[in-house]
């Protein structure tokens, strides 16, 4: 306990400085590796395995299950053991989802070991010798050949290989290394042959130092799970009050105890949502089943509703963004007479053995690119070949035109080697310029030089192939689609930051891309440091990527945005993304991912890309709303149940309105009739344990529910679902505390039952009249809460839920009607449908579908007063792009959350109509003023929205912003009028695209309003965007 720790820092060597201050090892004795292994221990991971039966035991002694043990341990205790047995049951499911769910995710840190290479080279006692990876201690020589795996952390002794780091790196290409450099464990050598010594084994490498950071953060609750139990605790409470008071009143009132003792027990399980992790689990299952079915395998379930609400999206670039794979680009610089690309390329082939298999990635390059036609080279003949040599780095091929028979040479390699061989000092300036300006767009240049046949001894540079590793087709717009459902997408990677900006620009994600030095590093424990979100938590939100950074940088910047409450969503597919994988709320390891970053992932694409994460978002956010409609549903039944019961016992006692003897003689009943009416209104165990039953076990069909997905980020906004539950219960609790006095008032000439003709009713009829209406009333609360602020005939209901409904319905109302005569549980109850008067079924089902017009008429009332005065924040909530706030009011990073997607979105989308409009100029012309107008309008109006988030009066925002959208308005109508008289194809290309200025001008103006003033987003004629107010816009090219 008191030894300190070693800790060991771990960089890809930041500086870029090699280290020059090592003896090179020359080998170990047995002896002395013996020792140091006892020191720093084998070179691998340590595993750390929970049992599969801890697991499972864990999942009985969460909170939720704790409270359904206590509920089971009261009806054993008073021999309910019917009721026993299905708590227990209850109890016993849950568990094992929740252990099915755990053990299924895998185990990241597992698969991490699995991926370490058991083999190196390394010599010992003089000799060199194949050995176990493991056995490697620091000071131990290996051997680094081409294809072997790098078995340490090791330092390079001389000369000079080339390490594939993609898996830890992502970078696109082989690093050169020389001596003094730190190739990492897990990389691979590709090309030349090295003695290296090793520096660090086991824990303490790289890899080492990337699975100690998969440990952390394991044993935290999962949002769903804390919003459940934060549900669950004010229903709890509200229950243990409610029924803590009745169980006091009834025992108060000479009530036998082990009779109100088990009233209160059952009304307290019944009224308390015990299925409610049962119906989330479930219908998050199903969700995962439509997901798979799109290339999308969910490994964690409650990762769902987590990306429901994510609003930042963590890309990796290299393969999610862009294709992994290093294109040929359009602009190839040649400089000599008769060059161009196709030529230039066959040229580049001739440096290579063109008729094998290519032999590295830049051979792969020239050869394998679409626009190479090696068929026009079978009149060459290769007389000579040089393969690349470290020391020399290029390739060269001595080649003979067996048309002419004249022979020449040719080369291929970096412009700065190759420029070493020419002497054309014009021609050195042009390339020097031209590369520097592909340099500062990120992209790659390759030069190619050649002989002539009458000067064989002197170069000439032939040109530059340029190449970069473009973006996926999808990508541009799946980012947009992203940004348009309010998710701000960032570019993580280990690139070099001018590809990373030239990518950015190209897919319209902004340039804002920053380098690790804006970053911090991990504290002396290899742990974030505590101040991380407040420190650092602006620049990480507002920066559009983060290029050249390491494994600990990107686990940090998830912690940053997850510790200022935004829910964080991290793709990748290596080794350098498992940390933060596991950190981020979503980890979606991509197609193709190492085993690592799979085990580590809540999801793992099949599908190639990022398209299948938007349709995941889609598809995530309706599985929300389903789960949210349920939580609705559930927290009004809750409520009107309890406070049924709660009134009843206290207000309405069946003696007060028991018949008299000439009542019971005049109905033709015995003179003692009225003996049976007891001294307060309660349901049987069984009747209340049926409603539960049905009705929740049921609604396990609103996974498969029709629901519109939102176009922002979900969150629980609680306050206001609670207000919306409680108007819903109580509207539909009146109308059975009203039917219950109707009912026992039946008796009494004057009253309604009476006077309306329904007769007198027995008290066996009333308990079962009560458990129709309940039952009835409970599923159509469902109907009206799964719409929200719209009417129940808003959103049509899937079949399946509707059959469900109608099945569970079915089945209450045939056991009310036919209910045997006698009593249940000491309580008297009796079928509807027996006696004279067989109406009453259908009286109740009239009576509830009355009641349930006036529930959805008072829900949308609620509605429309909280988003007119946005009670609750429930304007602004949906607004606020952070899944922790709900307004801007004392969170200077929710405000600058406000518009900021928006701003990015309309900032791309006047991209794309400026490209679209310098695409039609080259055809047309004389739009190029429209566009730079329209790019200043848009410039303008994100600015405004900028400067409103500093801290503003909430009357001036509205004015502002509609000022900011008129002068973009008025830009979009100038470019329409300009492009009137064009050709009806040309202008059928632009209008699309003005249409998406619209917009997401319209969506920057209306969120930036909601959020700092609290205007309700989705109300019409926030400026002169608004689309029902513009019938030009209606007009003009069918936009």
């Amino acid at each position: 306990m008191g030894e300190e720790k070693e800790t060991v820092e771990v960089c890809l060597d930041h500086a870029g400085e090699a280290r020059t201050d090592f003896t090179p090892s020359e080998g170990l004795t047995s002896a002395e590796a013996d020792e140091l292994l006892k020191v720093h221990g084998r070179n691998e991971l340590e595993e750390k395995v929970t049992p599969s039966w801890l697991i499972f035991l864990r999942q009985l002694y969460q909170p939720m299950p704790i409270m359904i043990w206590i509920a089971a341990i009261i009806e054993a205790a008073i021999q309910n053991w019917a009721d026993f047995g299905i708590l227990m049951g209850i109890q016993f499911i849950n568990a094992t989802l929740g252990w099915y769910e755990t053990t299924k995710a895998g185990n990241a840190v597992a698969a991490l070991k699995a991926s370490l290479k058991p083999q190196a080279t390394a010599k010992r006692d003089g000799a060199w010798q194949n050995m176990d990876a493991a056995m490697l201690v620091p000071g131990d020589l290996v051997l680094l050949a081409s294809g072997s795996n790098v078995p340490a952390d090791c330092l390079i002794n001389h000369g000079t290989v080339d390490v594939d780091q993609a898996a830890l790196t992502g970078e696109s290409l082989p690093v050169t290394m020389h001596k003094g450099d730190s190739a990492k464990m897990g990389s691979t050598v590709v090309r030349g042959e090295t003695e290296a010594t090793v520096e660090f084994t086991g824990k303490n490498t790289f890899f080492g130092k990337t699975a100690a950071m998969l440990q952390q953060g394991d044993d935290e609750l999962g949002h769903l799970q804390k919003i459940l139990l934060k549900i669950m605790f004010v229903l709890v409470i509200t229950s243990l009050a409610l029924c803590g008071t009745a169980f006091g009143y009834l025992l108060g009132k000479g009530e036998v105890f082990k009779e109100a003792l088990s009233f209160t027990v059952v009304l307290l399980v019944a009224s308390i949502p015990i299925a409610i992790e049962i119906v989330c689990t479930t219908t998050l299952a199903l969700g995962s089943r439509q997901l798979s079915s799109h290339g999308a395998i969910v490994t964690r379930l409650a990762a769902i509703e987590d990306m429901a609400g994510m609003n930042m999206l963590c890309s990796d670039k290299t393969g999610t963004l862009t294709l992994n794979k290093m294109v040929i680009q359009e602009d190839t610089p040649t400089y000599l007479p008769g060059l161009d690309q196709a030529r230039l390329l066959q040229l580049a082939a001739l440096a290579a053995k063109w008729r094998e298999p290519p032999r590295d990635a830049l051979d792969t390059l020239v050869l394998a690119c679409e626009q190479q036609n090696l068929a026009q080279l079978d009149v060459y003949e290769q007389m000579d070949y040089m393969p690349f040599d470290p020391t020399v780095k290029r390739t060269e091929g001595t080649i003979k035109d067996t048309r002419t028979g004249k022979v020449f040479k040719v080369t291929k390699g970096a412009p700065h080697i190759i420029l070493k061989l020419t002497h054309d000092e014009r021609v050195h300036h042009m390339v020097d310029e031209t590369v520097a300006a592909f340099g500062l767009r990120g992209i790659r240049c390759l030069a190619v030089a050649r002989t002539l046949e009458d000067d064989p001894d002197t170069w000439h540079m032939a040109g530059l192939l340029t190449f970069l590793d473009p973006p996926r087709p999808d990508t541009k717009d799946t980012i947009h689609k992203a940004m348009a459902f309010g998710v701000d997408v960032k570019m993580i990677t280990g690139d070099n930051l001018l590809i990373a900006k030239e990518t950015a620009r190209v897919l319209g994600m902004g340039t804002n891309i920053q380098d690790p030095k804006s970053l911090p590093t991990m504290d002396a424990e290899g742990k974030a440091p505590k101040d991380l979100g407040k420190k650092y938590g602006k620049v990480i939100m507002e920066a559009d990527g983060f290029a050249q950074v390491y494994p600990e940088h990107k686990y940090l910047i998830v912690e940053a945005l997850r510790q200022n409450g935004f829910a964080v969503g991290m793709t990748g597919d290596g080794v350098n993304d498992a940390p933060a994988l596991k950190r981020a709320d979503v980890g979606v390891a991509v197609q193709g991912a190492t085993d690592a970053a799979r085990a580590a992932a809540d999801i793992v694409l099949t599908q190639p890309g990022l398209s299948t994460i938007v349709h995941g978002i889609v598809t995530a956010r309706c599985i929300f709303q389903r789960m949210k409609n349920f939580i609705n549903y559930r927290i009004a039944a809750t409520l009107q149940l309890l406070t049924f019961f709660f009134i009843a016992v206290l207000t309405l006692k069946p003696n007060m309105y028991a018949p008299t003897e000439e009542q019971c003689k005049e109905a033709g009943q015995p003179a003692d009739c009225g003996e049976e009416w007891p001294d307060f209104f309660k349901m049987p165990v069984l009747m209340l344990m049926l409603i539960t039953l049905l009705n929740d076990g049921t609604l396990i069909s609103i996974g498969y529910d029709h629901v519109k997905p939102t176009t922002m980020p979900e969150k629980w906004n609680l306050p206001a679902l609670f207000a919306v539950s409680i108007v819903l219960g109580m509207v539909a609790c009146g109308s059975s505390i009203l039917l219950l006095w109707a009912a026992l008032d039946s008796w009494n000439h004057n009253g309604i039952f009476h006077k309306w003709g329904m007769g007198r009713m027995d008290y066996g009829k009333i308990t079962t009249m009560i458990y129709l209406k309940v039952s009835v009333s409970d599923f159509l609360t469902l109907f009206s809460a799964r719409t929200h602020d719209g009417f129940f005939w808003a959103s049509k209901p899937s079949p399946i839920l509707l059959g469900a409904a109608m099945l569970a319905l079915s089945i209450s109302t045939i056991l009310a009607c036919v209910w045997p005569k006698g009593k249940t549980d000491n309580t008297p109850t009796e079928g509807l449908a027996y006696g004279e008067y067989t109406l009453m079924p259908l009286w109740i089902w009239i009576y509830c579908l009355v009641w349930w017009w006036i529930q959805d008429f008072m829900k949308v009332g609620a509605y429309w007063l909280m988003h007119k005065f946005n009670m609750f924040d429930i304007n602004s909530a949906l607004v606020v792009n952070k899944r922790d706030a709900t307004s801007v009011a004392h969170d200077p990073l929710a405000r600058h959350s406000v518009g900021l997607v928006e701003g990015k979105l309309l900032a791309a989308k006047v991209g794309e109509a400026q490209d679209k409009i310098a695409t039609v100029m080259k055809a047309e012309g004389g739009l190029g003023r429209f566009s730079a107008n329209l790019m200043r309008a848009s410039a303008n109006l994100a600015h405004i929205s900028a400067g409103l988030k500093q801290g503003v009066q909430p009357a001036a925002v509205k004015g502002d912003l509609e000022g900011g959208v008129a002068n973009l308005e008025q830009a979009v109508d100038n470019l329409e009028n300009a492009t009137a008289d064009l050709n009806p194809q040309l202008r059928d290309e632009i209008n699309p695209v003005l249409d998406g200025v619209r917009d997401a001008a319209e969506r920057l103006t209306a969120n930036t309003a909601a959020g700092l003033t609290g205007a309700n987003p989705h109300a019409h004629g926030h400026g002169a965007l608004a689309r029902v107010s513009n019938p030009k816009h209606h007009a003009a090219g069918g936009l």
